[in-house]
């Protein structure tokens, strides 16, 4: 059984002072916030569907608690499944707080390693054990995740020993490596509403980053591995600053720089806040608790083998000479009997794998491969209702963007968006009791039903893999990796 620890949540930006005072007249920040949609039954029926929020869901699964009594802030003993919420605007309200202006990123920082120490010590008391083996989660939106990250990063704010008792670190839709206006970072003057906190050179300074560059990166100061961001990449659904940040975006912040350096990642259509938004998500609650209780990680990589030409395409490189190809890979996660995606990388929304052919097979002799990352999910082995199989789909989908001949676009017969590859996989994975070490089968489900006991997979020098392929003669191996967390 996995420990539980409390959560502390830290909520985004609040630009102006209005919305800093809205802020601050709610006790959860936004945490509390769920959503209400409708779909479409097998019958026709529209029904309603409900979320009601990651804060209740946490309440109502896991027996989380709020740290509120008699409308006041707990100041005595709390349990160990409690949810803190950082308060730090508070000082920028008049009536509520001081009034003494907006904190800065590193003073929001200093107060988030003080709101540590003081729930270990209402966790714990004077319980030496219990301290020993104390942590916490840090759960953060947008902002959130820069003030967690700065607090992590820069060894002048805080304590070490409040640094010491982080497990680990969710963030939804965080500008990890910046705010971009029209393709152009948030410049650094732009101090007014502190929008220069997004600006990479002022990040460098508060994340001690020695380059302003790519400010993306823990630096060594926080494992990756214990670092999970969620990903949004619907622009549509947001304010009136997708109009500036445009597509491949959440509506505010680009994918590109939405994810630190080295740390697992989903990507799901969602916005960055609002009824369609990230926070208040199916999609986002699932990969919350997985990532924070589940046991096993899952990541898949595809070792593309072969990447036929259309035999118009062929015949004209043979005419004209060297061509040129760039390739999506797409993948849709879904766990079985779920209605949420767990990951969901798709080139409609801007988020599938991008690779050149040069990249997956370099001319030089020494240059490194880099194939596609298809999917980084964790998974919870208490989910499974039977037996001791976890039982997940995934929807993978290979396609060109287009091919150059000459330097010249091919357009003679091309079909748009032709796919090379198209197949839903049915994975069964079944770990032993004596080593932990994982089974996997398969199915190829647009052929055959998913429900099946599956096919076993291929092993060679480097593992199991599934093997893949298409009449068009596509050909690669996809390796799924288990990782025990």
């Amino acid at each position: 059984m996995k420990p539980f620890y409390p959560i502390i949540y830290i909520r985004g930006y609040a630009m102006t002072q209005s919305a800093i005072e809205e802020t601050v007249s709610t006790p959860y920040m936004g945490f509390n916030l769920g959503s209400t949609k409708i779909r479409q039954e097998w019958d026709g029926e529209v029904k309603k569907h409900f979320f009601e929020s990651p804060l209740i869901r946490l309440m109502k699964d896991y027996g989380y608690v709020d740290n509120y009594t008699n409308g006041e802030i707990n100041e005595d003993r709390i349990p160990a499944k409690s949810v803190i919420i950082h308060r730090y605007y508070e000082q920028a309200d008049s009536d509520i707080g001081s009034g003494d202006g907006t904190p800065s990123i590193e003073t929001a920082a200093e107060g988030l390693s003080d709101l540590i120490l003081k729930t270990r010590d209402q966790v714990c008391g004077d319980d030496t054990e219990a301290r020993k083996k104390f942590k916490v989660y840090l759960v953060a939106h947008s902002m959130g995740g820069l003030i967690a990250r700065c607090f992590l990063q820069n060894d002048e704010i805080g304590t070490g020993e409040a640094r010491g008792l982080v497990d680990k670190v969710f963030t939804y839709g965080t500008p990890h490596n910046g705010i971009e206006i029209r393709g152009a970072n948030v410049p650094r003057f732009l101090g007014g509403w502190d929008m220069n906190n997004f600006n990479r050179r002022r990040m460098a300074e508060y994340l001690k980053l020695p380059d302003h560059k790519s400010v993306n990166s823990l630096d060594g100061t926080f494992p990756e591995s214990r670092f999970f961001c969620h990903v949004g990449t619907n622009h549509e659904d947001y304010n009136l600053s997708r109009l500036a940040v445009g597509p491949m975006s959440d509506g505010l912040v680009l994918i590109k720089n939405a994810s630190v350096k080295g740390a697992p990642r989903v990507y799901t259509n969602h916005s960055h806040s609002g009824h369609y938004g990230l926070v208040n998500s199916e999609e986002g609650y699932q990969n919350l608790t997985r990532f924070l209780f589940g046991n096993v990680l899952a990541q898949a990589t595809l070792e593309v083998e072969a990447l036929p030409l259309p035999p118009s395409v062929e015949k004209a490189r043979k005419e004209e000479g060297e061509i040129r190809a760039s390739y999506y890979f797409e993948s849709t996660v879904m766990t079985r009997g779920g209605r949420f995606y767990l990951s969901d990388r798709r080139s409609e929304n801007g988020s599938a794998v991008f690779k050149t052919f040069d990249e997956m097979f370099p001319k030089q002799a020494a240059g490194k491969a880099k194939m596609p990352v298809l999917f980084s999910v964790y998974l919870d082995t208490s989910k499974v209702e039977a037996g001791q199989t976890m039982v997940f789909t995934a929807d993978l989908c290979v396609r060109t963007t287009e091919y150059r001949i000459g330097g010249r676009i091919f357009r003679r017969q091309r079909i748009p968006e032709e796919n090379l590859f198209r197949d839903k996989i049915t994975l069964r994975a079944t770990q032993s009791s004596k080593d932990g070490d994982f089974t996997l089968r398969y199915n190829l489900t647009d052929e055959e039903w998913g429900e099946k006991r599956g096919h076993g997979c291929k092993q060679d020098e480097k593992g199991i893999y599934i093997p893949i392929s298409s009449k068009k003669g596509f050909k690669a191996k996809l390796r799924i990796d288990f990782k025990n967390q």
